[in-house]
């Protein structure tokens, strides 16, 4: 019977690794910085502030709301988006107490 690795680990280890996976690309690192300058909800204008198609985005987009750091309100035919500010904390918190513990920072 097969089993998952990540049964070795952690809750918050995996949480951790979901969470670096979903900012490990730098078009969502630019959708999080863009979306933290905002004081509300964007929908088209993230596709004319980077240089990436509609369909790029919009899977950045997905991977980044499947990790819970942003949030999708549908308006009519839009989707609007925003950080989810308590999440982004959270995980600010995770990435703070992980380089503590490894004594880097």
């Amino acid at each position: 019977m097969a089993y998952s690795k990540a049964s070795f680990f952690l809750p918050d280890e995996i949480e951790i690794a979901d969470l670096a996976k979903a900012m490990a690309h730098p078009a969502r690192i630019a959708i999080l910085k863009l979306l933290a300058n905002r004081n509300d909800c964007i929908c088209g204008e993230i596709v004319d502030e980077l240089p990436l198609s509609q369909s790029t985005i919009s899977q950045h987009l997905k991977a980044l709301k499947e990790a819970g750091l942003i949030k999708g309100n549908v308006d009519g035919p839009k989707v609007c988006y925003c950080l989810d500010l308590e999440a982004c904390d959270n995980a600010k918190a995770f990435f703070s107490a992980i380089f503590k513990k490894i004594n880097c920072c």
